[in-house]
């Protein structure tokens, strides 16, 4: 008896260590293809109402969902009834938080959220337009928690003044406290917060402030939180830099992270990107993505935090540039601009067939080279063997010529095609080569000739 006993505890180990390990990498499957969507934040700061929300999901819905875009994400203090945009209102922000300490959306912004249903009629309507709901929150348990020592749902009688320090507090916003991993009540605290946004209906979390420094105890309870709450919701870490030594652990631990910081419609800012990006080529797959930050396109700033109320600022060059790294890279896909307020050409970035179609199904994502102001980066799709390849001059110098050689690939000749324009080139038997004005780019694909 005392052996079969001892039997049945050793497999029921081996199986909840199998269990565990499955569990946690099941979120991979979540985002086998980088997630694509709209977010409040270039457009709307800190300020976004429900009805804003819903008009860019309306849009989505009938220019953007059947090119594969899905997600609608609610940036930055959602739960702040007297915020404005320019700068977060730190004298006296008017807080709505349940009695657990876990925030709930500001009715007079999301009127919808009445009778403490929270974000779950807002996550309905965009459901039945066949699209995914994602909300924003800064890591941490609030400090109004803290101060009225508010009880952890769950935790057994523990306040969240038992769980946080004051070290690592987030230097731009002061909302939140840090928690502390290892404090009975922590896990519980982080689990409350999952299990209400799984009853909302949340697909998608953006959680700030957990990159820089990297905060690796809270990502681990929050990763342990999403996979206990019994709903499928992708995991982003924000904002960057990540640390590349954090590597191996945001991508056990997340569906995607920041490789910088906010990227805005400047051109230093896409140079400085693509210099981050070289270090992260090899973490790029599926389930896991390194970030490029959202795309800063479009009119942004309508009440926002950098500038005054703008079609971005970048050139047609610069935005071509822009997307064509961001797709080629295979980064997730968020536009920042009020996507209703879209221009002809802003809305064609966004709805290449083919450009898509590289950014779904492309592997092996290289940089072959980034010297002297040009740039190379590669890719292939597996599914037809061609070659994608995404040649820039991002030096101020007009007339650059960027050119790779067929050898390269271990080929002789190709048949070649502009993804952008679909003008096509013709057989080329030596080099791709290409002429290009000072921050622009062409994005090509090479079907291979026998």
């Amino acid at each position: 008896m005392k052996i079969r006993n001892q039997i049945a505890l050793t497999l029921g180990i081996v199986l909840l260590s199998i269990t565990s390990k499955a569990q946690s990498t099941d979120f991979k499957q979540w985002a086998q293809t980088p997630p694509m969507g709209w977010n409040s934040w270039d457009c709307y700061g800190p300020t976004v109402e429900e009805h804003e929300v819903k008009a860019n999901a309306d849009y989505m819905v009938k220019n953007l969902k059947k090119y594969g875009w899905e997600y609608i994400v609610v940036d930055i203090r959602w739960f702040v009834e007297n915020d404005k945009a320019g700068g977060y209102n730190q004298k006296d922000p008017r807080y709505v938080m349940d009695q657990y300490g876990r925030y709930l959306p500001a009715l007079n912004r999301f009127p919808s959220a009445k009778e403490g249903q929270g974000f779950k009629p807002l996550a309905d309507y965009i459901h039945k337009k066949g699209l995914k709901f994602g909300i924003h929150i800064m890591r941490g348990v609030p400090k109004k928690a803290v101060e009225e020592k508010l009880p952890i749902k769950g935790a057994n009688g523990i306040t969240a003044d038992q769980i946080y320090t004051t070290a690592l507090q987030c230097q731009w916003l002061k909302d939140n406290y840090t928690i502390v991993a290892d404090k009975p009540g922590a896990q519980e605290y982080y689990d409350s917060l999952f299990e209400l946004y799984a009853q909302w209906g949340v697909d998608f979390i953006k959680i700030d402030d957990l990159s820089r420094p990297y905060h690796e105890g809270e990502i681990n309870l929050i990763r342990k939180a999403i996979d206990k709450c019994g709903r499928k919701i992708v995991l982003s870490t924000s904002p960057g830099e990540t640390p590349i030594s954090a590597a191996a652990h945001v991508s056990s631990h997340a569906n995607m992270w920041r490789m910088v910081d906010d990227v805005w419609d400047t051109w230093p800012h896409i140079t400085h990107l693509m210099d981050v990006a070289q270090k992260w080529y090899p973490y790029i797959a599926p389930g896991t993505w390194p970030d490029c930050d959202m795309i800063p396109l479009g009119r942004i700033s309508v009440r926002g935090e950098r500038g005054e109320d703008r079609m971005s600022r970048l050139t047609k060059d610069e935005q071509y540039t822009l997307i064509t790294f961001f797709n080629i890279f295979k980064s997730p896909l968020f536009f920042g601009g009020d996507l209703p307020s879209n221009d002809a050409f802003t809305l064609s970035l966004l709805t290449n067939k083919e450009v898509v179609k590289m950014q779904r199904e492309s592997t092996d994502v290289k940089q072959l080279f980034q010297k002297d102001g040009k740039v190379a980066v590669t890719s292939r799709n597996p599914k037809d063997g061609s070659v994608y390849l995404a040649l820039f001059n991002i030096s101020d110098r007009d007339g650059e010529k960027v050119a790779v050689k067929l050898s390269d690939f271990g080929i002789k000749n190709a048949d070649v095609t502009n993804l952008w324009t679909g003008k096509k080139l013709g057989i080329i038997n030596d080099e791709v080569a290409v002429v290009l004005k000072a921050h622009a780019s062409v994005l090509y694909k090479l079907k291979l000739k026998k």
